[in-house]
């Protein structure tokens, strides 16, 4: 059973930055964030594969960057000039490197911006 685990999140002012974890039990084939604020559906933030292939929404683009330590089988967001609206749930999500059709999900932290 593979085990995602978040850490980094909190509280931070508008344009202050934070530095998300995702630590995984094992190698995984890509490791990326998702969110999810009050009221809102889930969103896609960012991927990154094994390979090193990375994604982005166009609202983070310039903003975060996603990243992965395959030695360590953690990925990371790092989000700088933050607004109040990227407040929400971040998790961390993840599949398989055996089979695509496996996908893990973080129990989420929380990221809250303050105006």
């Amino acid at each position: 059973q593979v085990q995602l685990a978040e850490s980094g999140g909190g509280l931070v002012q508008a344009g202050g930055s934070l530095r998300l974890s995702c630590a995984a039990s094992m190698t995984l084939y890509s490791m990326g964030w998702y969110r999810q604020a009050p009221g809102k559906q889930r969103e896609w933030v960012a991927e990154v594969t094994s390979g090193g292939t990375i994604k982005y929404a166009d609202f983070v683009k310039g903003r975060f960057t996603a990243s992965r330590d395959n030695r360590n089988n953690t990925a990371f967001l790092q989000m700088n000039s933050l607004k109040p609206e990227d407040t929400a749930v971040y998790y961390c999500r993840a599949r398989s490197r055996l089979n695509q059709n496996d996908v893990f999900w973080g129990q989420g932290i929380q990221v809250t911006v303050s105006s």
